[in-house]
């Protein structure tokens, strides 16, 4: 027998109980943001160019023009467009970037945890010292915000065994960790159930823009494509489309003229979807179908 996480059974979309959205909509829609602070001269970060020699400034400065500029552009175009959004925050921005963490909470914005920092990932620590982690990065956002947060993205999408317990432990109601399928899926956890929530990999901006490296274009032309794609298969099932965006990288003038197109279609769209943040998929999932999400 092969090893086994033992978080949820396999089942396929094609056998599970149907349901809809609020306002009987089929595809529910929401942005994750994620606003991500780094050390300087050490530590993980995404690379624009191959890193040289610490302190490499080339890629700290770049990904440090998320937070100074473009998640400022895209916070206007959100207002824009009105379109909610769900913020995967490090702790670390509190300190660093506390007006930026204001401008989205004014916005009546979702904040989700995000670890303490993406220069670290958390699946290299012990059952304790992760445990520690979450307690932190919870107690920031909790006392900046005044709740605490329902729903947690691992920096790097790092995971050790004991994560789903150590979240539904610490009182998280969902996680956007894992990308195994299009609905929403309870995982099971020494705790309780835990929600896990689809969170892309492939409509995400740093497998498309940095692994891959597709153009601005192309990175719109895909969400758009997955969008039309989705709405139309969701006539059979009710489904979950994420996008996964970074502002060092979409905030980029050129990536953000395309983005903002792409967008631009999914909110012409508004009155067919349910256009939402991850927490309200969950709370729905949680409090008017639970024997439904399977």
């Amino acid at each position: 027998m092969l090893r086994d996480h033992g978080r949820y059974a396999y089942n396929p979309i094609t056998g599970r109980p149907d349901y809809t959205w609020p306002n009987g909509t089929r595809l529910a829609v929401y942005i994750g943001l994620n606003l991500e602070h780094f050390a300087f001269g050490e530590g993980l970060g995404a690379e624009i160019a191959p890193g040289g020699p610490q302190p490499d400034v080339l890629n700290y400065a770049w990904r440090d023009y998320g937070n100074r500029v473009g998640a400022w552009r895209m916070r206007d175009m959100f207002d824009v467009l009105d379109m909610p959004v769900s913020v995967l925050a490090n702790s670390a921005m509190y300190d660093y970037a506390p007006d930026l963490m204001a401008a989205f909470r004014e916005r009546g914005d979702e904040i989700v945890g995000h670890g303490r920092t993406n220069s670290e990932r958390q699946s290299v620590l012990d059952r304790a010292g992760e445990a520690a982690l979450i307690a932190e990065a919870t107690q920031v956002l909790t006392e900046a915000e005044g709740v605490a947060p329902q729903g947690w993205l691992s920096p790097w999408i790092a995971e050790s065994v004991d994560t789903p317990d150590l979240l539904a432990e610490a009182g998280y109601g969902y996680t956007l960790n894992w990308c195994m399928d299009d609905q929403p899926v309870w995982m099971q956890t020494s705790a309780g159930r835990l929600l896990s929530i689809p969170y892309p990999q492939e409509a995400n901006d740093i497998p498309s823009i940095v692994a891959r490296k597709d153009g601005a274009a192309q990175f719109a032309d895909m969400i758009i494509d997955n969008f039309d794609e989705m709405l139309e298969q969701s006539k059979t099932q009710p489904l979950v489309m994420g996008i996964a965006l970074h502002p060092y990288l979409v905030g980029q003038p050129y990536r953000l003229r395309h983005l903002r197109r792409a967008l631009a279609h999914i909110c012409a769209h508004r009155d067919d979807i349910w256009l939402t943040r991850s927490g309200e998929i969950h709370d729905y999932c949680r409090n008017s179908i639970p024997d439904l999400i399977v």
